[in-house]
């Protein structure tokens, strides 16, 4: 037995019983078995059809598409772990409870959504466009390809331990990030850097108008993505070897080693020492990459160009 767990949207924390051998069609229409009340969702949006322990979505013509694990659908099957995006909510395809299991159950669930949604600013939620969650349940990468396939245009605003990070999409393309908006940053680095984050919440909504930089993104975002995780791997294999990034930099002094044994971008690294001295501001104004940085100021640091205070 299965149930669908609502892990983003203004359904947040809702979860609601598939049973065996049943039926639910879910849509905006109040007559439905699952009631999702915005914008965004079709009257009658989507069908799944639980069948020998099978689950079976079926898209039933909606406007804005149904999607399962960042893939617009017209029929898929389902498994345990799966995500759907239907409107503003993700829902994650969960292990049911045995309390759960009969209509009476189903029926609960159905009154706990219209409870959810009364209770949300703005009453019915028609015109609600925004989605939020933990990026426990639904990670960085996993937010991206969702829009990026449902073409979405907003900001998603990202709060971690980390820092605070903006990303900008438009129709479902990213062309700009930014953490902390430290824009000095760049918007490449700022989202390597937000792709890796583990912990915290996000929220994403529409916004009236649409925001333009001197400096934008401008390959796709699966490419974009592609790149930000390979340098992120790259960088993890290396980080432990890395100082603290709140440690305090300085030149060797004396500096027995040749300064004509550097290589240009470590070069580059031993100015931002000495302009900045600090290992996160080395990082955060070195026109290269974290990977690339990290390479150079371990190599600075073993061959005794750089100290760590």
């Amino acid at each position: 037995m299965y149930a669908l767990k609502f892990i983003s949207g203004k359904y947040q924390g809702g979860e609601f019983p598939l049973l065996s051998d049943r039926e639910i069609v879910i849509g905006r229409a109040s007559d439905l078995d699952m009631v999702l009340v915005e914008d965004m969702v079709s009257r009658k949006h989507a069908k799944i059809a639980t069948h020998a322990e099978q689950l079976v979505i079926q898209d039933l013509g909606s406007t804005n598409g149904t999607f399962v694990n960042g893939e617009k659908i017209k029929k898929a099957r389902l498994k345990e772990g799966d995500r759907v995006l239907i409107g503003t909510s993700i829902l994650k395809v969960v292990v049911g409870r045995p309390e759960h299991s009969d209509e009476a159950a189903a029926t609960a669930a159905k009154k706990q959504l219209e409870t959810i949604d009364k209770a949300k600013p703005g009453g019915d939620g028609a015109k609600n466009t925004s989605m939020s969650g933990s990026l426990e349940e639904v990670p960085v990468p996993d937010l991206l390809q969702l829009f990026s396939t449902s073409k979405r245009t907003g900001i998603l605003h990202i709060r971690s331990t980390l820092g605070y990070g903006k990303i900008h999409l438009r129709n479902g393309a990213v062309f700009y990030a930014s953490i902390d908006e430290d824009h000095d940053l760049g918007p490449m680095k700022a989202l390597c850097r937000i792709v890796g984050w583990e912990d915290g919440q996000f929220e994403f909504g529409r916004t009236e108008e649409e925001a333009s930089f001197v400096l934008e993104l401008e390959d796709s975002t699966e490419a974009l993505l592609m790149e930000a995780l390979r340098q992120l791997d790259e960088f993890r294999r290396i980080a432990d070897k890395l100082p603290d990034p709140s440690s305090a930099l300085a030149m060797q002094r004396p500096m027995d080693a040749p300064l004509s044994a550097l290589k240009p971008a470590e070069l580059d690294v031993l100015q931002l020492v000495w302009n900045h001295g600090s290992a996160q501001l080395v990082f955060d104004r070195s026109p290269s990459t974290d990977f690339e940085t990290a390479n150079a100021l371990i190599s600075l640091i073993d061959n005794e160009y750089v100290t760590i205070r």
